[in-house]
C-alpha cells in the first residue's frame, strides 16, 4: 500500500458533463418511486467520474496530523478551510449531507424523535431526496456502507419491508450501533448478518473490504459508481484496530490557546466552568490517545481504497472526498470531550477533495457547508442540482473558480439541551450541553443567538480562538442586522432563496 500520488490533469468528465446534464436529475427525486436508470451506454461513459465519499464520525481537525493518507490528499487536491456543518451532531449533519437541506427543511434537529433521528428523516420523505436517488437516476451504481442515521436498525421492518433498505442504494451494508467496532449486525442488502469479536470482525476493516469489492464489481460491469463509506470511528468508545492498540501511549495532549479557558462574557451555560483538575486533564489525554488510535484504521482504509482504484484503472477518473459529520472539543473552553457547541472545534471540520479537474495542493477560503455536498455529487454525476435543495454545487470551487454570487455565510441550527437517555451523543458531565441556538458563521465572525436570550459574537479575524465574546460592544443596528440575517436564513427554502439569504456578512 502506498500513499496516493499525483493525478492526470485532464478532467475527462468536463467534456461530457453538459451532455449528461440533459438527462435525469438532481438531489431530489421529486417524482417519487424507484428511479429509472439513465441510458446504459451513457451510464458507463468514462467521461463521468466515479465518486468515493469517506465520512468519519466526530473527527476533529487536529486528528488529520495522524492520518498520512489524508495529508497526501491535501497535497493532491483541494482543502476547504471554511467548511461548516449545519449542526455539530450526527443525525442532523448527515441528513443535510444526504439531501442538501438545512435542518429546518429536513425536520431533523437531533438524534432522536420527536425532532430528529432516522424515523423523522424517513417520515418526512427525505429518503426520496438524496444524492443516492439522484445518481441512481443518472445510471450510477450506488453503495452505502457503515453508519447511516441514528435510530436505524438493520433488522427493522418499515413500510412493510423486513430488514428495511432505503431507496436509491444498489449496495447496502449498514450497521445500527457499531460504535464498539465489534459485536454488531449488518444489514447486507436486506439480509442481517451478525459479526463477533474476532480481529477479522473489526467494523472499519469490514466495510473497507466491502468497499473494495464494490469498486471491483462496478468496474467489471462498466458502470460509474458512488461509494459512501461512513465510519463509526473515531466516535467513542474509539476502539482501535488490533494492530493499533499499543500505539501512542505517551502522546502529549495538545493544549491550544482556548484549552482550560472560558471566553470573556461567556453565555450562562458555559460561564461558571471551573479550571480542570489533574484528574480531568488525565482523562482528556486518555480520550485523545484513543481517538488517534481509532483513526489509524480509517486512514489505512483510505489508502486501500485508493490502491484499489488504481489497480482497477479508475483512480484518475474518480473524485475522492473526505470529511467528518462534526468536530469535537478536547478541553477547549473548559469543556470535557464533546460537541454540540457553535465553536469552531465543533462546527468547522476538514473537507478534502481530490480528482480529475480538482485543484491540486490548494486551499479555498470560500464558505462551504455540508448542504453543498448533495448538489456537488449530483453535478459531478451529470445531473442538475435540484433547486429545492438549500445548498449549491462546489464544482466551480473544485475547478478554482469562486462565483461572484457565492454565499458568504453558513448557518448552524441546534436544538438543546440534549437529555435523551437513548442518544449515544447525550453529553457527559462537563462536556457542554447548550440550549437551543442558531448561529451564523462567515470567514470573519461567528454569531450565536440562543433561545433563552443570550448572544455571542466572536470576531475570528482578530480572535481566531474565540475567547472574547464582544456582542455587548456591537452597535444596536449591527445587532438588529445579525438577528434579521439569522431569521432569514432559518426561514429560507431552496438554493435560490438560501443563497440570497447567505450572501450577507
Amino acid at each position: 500500500m502506498t500513499i496516493a500520488g499525483t493525478r492526470s490533469k485532464v478532467p475527462l468528465w468536463l467534456a461530457t458533463v453538459a451532455l449528461a446534464a440533459s438527462g435525469l436529475v438532481a438531489c431530489n427525486n421529486s417524482e417519487g418511486g424507484e428511479a429509472r436508470p439513465a441510458d446504459e451506454s451513457a451510464g458507463a461513459s468514462a467521461g463521468r467520474p466515479n465518486i468515493v465519499w469517506v465520512l468519519t464520525d466526530d473527527l476533529s481537525s487536529d486528528l488529520v496530523n495522524y492520518m498520512p493518507h489524508v495529508k497526501a490528499m491535501q497535497k493532491d487536491g483541494l482543502s476547504f478551510s471554511d467548511y461548516t456543518v449545519t449542526d455539530s451532531l450526527c443525525c442532523p449533519s448527515r441528513s443535510s449531507i444526504f439531501t442538501g437541506k438545512y435542518p429546518h427543511n429536513t425536520g431533523v434537529f437531533t438524534n432522536t424523535p420527536p425532532d430528529g433521528g432516522f424515523q423523522v428523516f424517513h417520515d418526512k420523505g427525505n429518503e426520496d431526496e438524496t444524492f443516492a436517488t439522484a445518481l441512481k437516476r443518472q445510471g450510477y451504481r450506488t453503495a452505502m456502507m457503515g453508519k447511516y442515521l441514528n435510530g436505524y436498525q438493520p433488522d427493522m421492518t418499515l413500510d412493510g419491508e423486513k430488514n428495511y433498505v432505503p431507496p436509491g442504494w444498489d449496495e447496502w451494508d449498514v450497521a445500527g450501533a457499531g460504535y464498539k467496532e465489534y459485536d454488531y449486525t449488518l444489514n447486507e442488502n436486506g439480509r442481517t448478518v451478525d459479526y463477533g469479536h474476532d480481529p477479522k470482525d473489526y467494523l472499519t476493516d469490514v466495510v473497507s473490504a466491502k468497499g473494495q469489492d464494490f469498486i471491483e464489481k462496478s468496474v467489471r460491469d462498466k458502470k460509474p459508481f458512488v461509494l459512501d463509506i461512513s465510519t463509526f470511528a473515531p466516535h467513542g468508545p474509539a476502539t482501535p484496530a488490533p494492530q493499533d492498540e499499543g500505539k501512542y501511549k505517551n502522546l502529549k495532549l495538545p493544549e491550544p490557546p482556548a484549552f482550560d479557558k472560558t471566553p470573556t462574557d461567556a453565555p450562562q451555560w458555559l460561564k461558571d466552568k471551573k479550571a480542570f483538575t489533574p484528574q480531568q486533564i488525565k482523562k482528556i489525554t486518555q480520550t485523545y490517545r484513543k481517538r488517534v488510535r481509532a483513526v489509524q484504521a480509517v486512514d489505512r482504509m483510505i489508502g486501500d481504497l485508493q490502491e484499489k482504484l488504481k489497480k482497477e484503472g479508475v483512480y484518475d477518473n474518480t473524485v475522492f472526498a473526505f470529511a467528518s459529520d462534526n468536530g469535537f472539543h478536547m478541553g477547549q473552553y473548559r469543556l470535557m470531550p464533546g460537541k454540540q457547541t457553535a465553536f469552531d472545534t465543533d462546527v468547522n471540520v476538514p473537507l478534502v477533495v481530490t480528482g480529475p479537474g480538482v485543484e491540486q495542493g490548494a486551499t479555498t477560503g470560500a464558505v462551504a457547508s455540508n448542504i453543498d455536498l448533495c448538489p456537488t455529487f449530483t453535478e459531478l454525476g451529470g445531473g442538475t442540482p435540484d433547486p429545492s435543495a438549500d445548498g449549491r454545487s462546489l464544482v466551480p470551487l473544485l475547478k478554482g473558480k469562486t462565483p461572484q454570487d457565492w454565499p458568504r455565510t453558513a448557518l448552524v441550527e441546534h436544538h438543546g439541551p440534549n437529555t435523551s437517555p437513548q442518544d449515544p451523543d447525550k453529553p457527559r458531565k462537563g462536556s457542554g450541553n447548550p440550549p437551543t441556538y442558531g448561529a451564523l458563521r462567515t470567514q470573519q465572525y461567528t454569531y450565536v443567538e440562543y433561545e433563552n436570550g443570550s448572544h455571542e459574537y466572536y470576531d475570528r479575524s482578530k480572535d481566531p480562538d474565540m475567547l472574547h465574546n464582544v456582542y455587548a460592544r456591537l452597535p444596536s443596528d449591527t445587532k438588529s442586522q445579525l438577528t434579521a440575517s439569522l431569521a432569514k436564513l432559518q426561514d429560507c427554502k431552496g438554493s435560490k432563496e438560501c443563497s440570497e439569504a447567505a450572501r450577507v456578512g
